[in-house]
């Protein structure tokens, strides 16, 4: 006869009270939420804008930066560029130094896409920064950069 273990009701409300990554996950899904709904009107979820934003630069970013940035494995960010390319908003072609390697290229409609989005972006963040304002955001950034 196998006796079954508990574990204490005051572990439990321990976790939910003080536990860093059960907080962080709920805020994420909260946030995540709220910018959804906000990107919404342009068809783009909160990742895609990040994914989007990531390619905004001279160059067309390598995958692998890309994942890296995002700190997404490559598949994943594989599998999140798929809608992207079927919206002709991204483009991956061939690495003309390496043939081994991808790089990621935000067209003239991603761009357009990015610039409508970016106006959505910066009133939401706003109105996340104003409810927020009573507490130390600064720090609050930092802290989440210095984990890794």
């Amino acid at each position: 006869m196998s006796t079954l273990q508990t574990v204490p009701r005051e572990m439990a409300l321990t976790v939910r009270d003080t536990c860093l990554c059960l907080h962080a996950q709920r805020a994420a899904r909260v946030l995540a939420r709220r910018f959804d709904e906000a990107f919404r009107p342009l068809g783009l979820t909160n990742g895609q804008f990040s994914l989007l934003m990531s390619l905004n630069r001279l160059e067309p970013p390598a995958l692998g930066s890309v994942a890296s940035l995002l700190t997404m494995d490559r598949t994943t960010l594989t599998a999140a560029l798929k809608p992207l390319e079927r919206r002709k908003l991204v483009r991956v072609a061939v690495d003309k130094e390496d043939r081994r390697s991808r790089r990621l290229i935000l067209t003239e409609a991603g761009r357009n896409l990015l610039t409508k989005a970016v106006p959505i972006w910066k009133d939401e963040h706003a109105a996340l920064e104003h409810e927020l304002a009573s507490y130390p955001l600064d720090q609050l950034r930092a802290a989440l950069r210095s984990i890794s």
